[in-house]
């Protein structure tokens, strides 16, 4: 008989819960103390860690696991003696010997180098959706492709899928017509790797999602952010899923060192789009893009958002917000500073940023975020 590792609960006989304490058997109900140690024990097992599937035969690894693709992404030769391959992947935690027999091929190998996620079950449900609408509803999508691989190494060929519905510009130089894409792709690239990598693994029944409309880009993941969305750009890097995030970071997917964001917000500027949202919709994190539009076609709230970015990203690189920068930000005139000035004096009133020396000459002004506002004694 083989009784299957506890998740998140301790497992039950005919609804009693037990723990052998010295060599005697104890209703775990009567023992509080046990009762809470292994709550504190579940509580930091983390996802990866977990067994996707139990007691596979060393060939079987190799058929459910595409070690070709982790050999490639490390940049190493690919093994060709078998043994030598399971022993790389069991020293990277992507499989794990059983000691009845076989190997346990853990979440952080299936969720990463699945040949077919949808082969371990519930895993399946964490594949990337892709979803393309006409118009700027969900009301008639056009078409919605569901990922196969695991992420590390379906990841470029998901990014290659998702450019390739995105819509572009024809730009016409003096001798050449150059398509133009609307979205930076350094930007999609980077919120889709978050999406995976932040998501939370324990929700059940649900997965990451990219919904492409004809306005924006819209790319949703389970739970919520660990740190507040205004402070995004200038927080230290944090994972609630350490492990999958550090090998992704060696394959090159992610860097783990917080810059995702500001790349974001970075290039949203450079193509002159709306500012990235960032929002909480019932538990999960949804992040959009906007196609471009007008400075006068975009409401108070983006404005705002567009100038408190622009600080923010403006600290970060030990700089500050000024009527000049915000210009060329929004690609204003020099001579219509009068519009950047709105522009600002709309992001102080709402409490976004603020002078930095309230008391400086009007065309010496400089702001900061709100956070970042200096002490006064």
């Amino acid at each position: 008989m083989e009784i299957d590792p506890a998740f998140r609960h301790p497992v039950k006989f005919k609804g009693h819960e037990y723990v052998r304490v010295g060599s005697y058997k104890k209703n775990l109900k009567d023992l509080p103390e046990k009762e809470r140690e292994l709550w504190r024990i579940f509580d930091t097992t983390p996802f990866e860690r977990l067994v996707a599937m139990g007691r596979v035969a060393d060939e079987d690894v190799l058929g459910f696991l595409d070690f070709e693709a982790y050999f490639e992404l490390l940049g190493l030769p690919v093994l060709a003696d078998g043994n030598r391959i399971l022993e790389a992947l069991e020293a990277d935690g992507l499989i794990a010997s059983n000691q009845a027999g076989g190997w346990d091929i853990a979440n952080l190998g299936a969720i990463l180098f699945a040949r077919h996620l949808e082969e371990f079950g519930p895993l399946g449900r964490k594949a990337m959706r892709v979803i393309q609408y006409v118009g700027v509803s969900r009301v008639e999508a056009i078409r919605e492709q569901v990922g196969v691989k695991g992420y590390a190494s379906g990841f470029e060929g998901l990014i290659d899928y998702i450019n390739g519905l995105l819509p572009s510009n024809e730009v016409v130089g003096r001798a050449l017509r150059e398509t133009v894409p609307m979205y930076p792709g350094l930007a999609v690239r980077e919120l889709v790797a978050n999406a995976l990598i932040h998501q939370d693994l324990f929700a059940s029944d649900t997965g990451p999602m990219v919904e492409i409309f004809s306005d924006r880009v819209e790319i949703t993941n389970s739970g919520e952010p660990l740190v507040d969305a205004d402070r995004f750009v200038d927080s230290p890097p944090r994972s609630r899923n350490e492990l999958l995030a550090s090998v992704m970071r060696r394959i090159g997917t992610c860097e783990e060192r917080g810059s995702g964001w500001d790349k974001v917000v970075f290039q949203s500027e450079v193509f002159q789009l709306p500012a990235p949202l960032a929002e909480v919709v019932e538990g999960s994190t949804r992040v959009m893009l906007f196609s471009p539009r007008s400075l006068g076609s975009i409401d108070r709230a983006d404005r705002i958002r567009a100038v408190y970015l622009h600080a923010c990203l403006r600290h970060v690189s030990r700089q500050s917000l000024t009527n000049a920068s915000v210009r060329e930000r929004f690609g204003i005139e020099k001579q219509n500073s009068a519009i950047a000035s709105r522009l600002i004096k709309e992001a102080v009133d709402a409490g976004k940023i603020v002078p930095f020396d309230p008391d400086a000459g009007r065309k010496a002004m400089r702001y900061l975020p709100f956070w970042a506002a200096p002490q006064r004694y």
